[in-house]
């Protein structure tokens, strides 16, 4: 059997869901400090989440828009791996801007050439593009899916597949995408930052390759 898809469980608000994450063999959380997210949690909240952690489990800091000062002085004070982009900041602002190595979601709008702007931030330094559903005002967390046929077929750049994923999908999307690796929020959750720790289980076990042809 070819080793499992690698999975993000981003939006986490709790030690106990991030304990789960880590029991369930999930490779990285995903720590939300964006204000207008029902998912944003304060740096007193991502320090005792980082803290609980065991070893082995990345912790991705996601930013929107986010200032210079304001990525240095979160990062200052949470042990973050990563930095995740989520707004509209270009690559040359990632490459100066970013404390970590980083990566940046991209909102998969109809106009957007995906593969010549992927290809514009992986040459700034990022580590990886993540391509998530595009809703007009909402920045990630919506639960909805894009048009999984407009995912790049290439194997070069490391993509990572957001939007719309659940336990119940997400084989069939890897089937059809074979990404990198594979990113949820609201596809595992209860309500708003709280996770099912059942379906966090069932989604890793369904991220299998090869088992079923995939």
């Amino acid at each position: 059997m070819r080793p499992r898809a690698r999975v993000k469980i981003c939006g986490i608000t709790r030690i106990e869901d991030a304990l789960a994450c880590a029991q369930a063999g999930v490779d990285a959380i995903g720590l939300v400090f964006y204000q207008p997210s029902p998912r944003n949690v304060s740096v007193e909240k991502a320090q005792e989440i980082v803290a609980a952690l065991p070893p082995f489990v990345s912790v991705v800091g996601l930013f929107v828009n986010a200032s210079a000062s304001e990525l240095a002085g979160i990062n200052a004070q949470v042990n973050l791996d990563m930095i995740q982009f989520h707004g509209d900041e270009t690559p040359a602002f990632c490459a100066s801007k970013s404390p970590k190595p980083w990566i940046k979601a991209l909102a998969m709008q109809a106009d957007l050439e995906v593969e010549k702007t992927a290809r514009a931030y992986m040459q700034a330094g990022a580590q990886g593009i993540l391509l998530d559903a595009y809703v007009k005002g909402v920045r990630g967390g919506t639960g909805m899916a894009f048009d999984w046929a407009r995912f790049p077929k290439s194997q070069e750049i490391p993509y990572i597949l957001a939007g719309g994923l659940t336990p119940e999908n997400v084989r069939e999307a890897i089937t059809q995408t074979r990404p990198w690796a594979v990113d949820l929020s609201s596809g595992v959750e209860l309500e708003h930052g709280i996770k099912s720790h059942q379906a966090i289980q069932k989604l890793v076990s369904q991220t299998y390759i090869g088992a079923t042809g995939v």
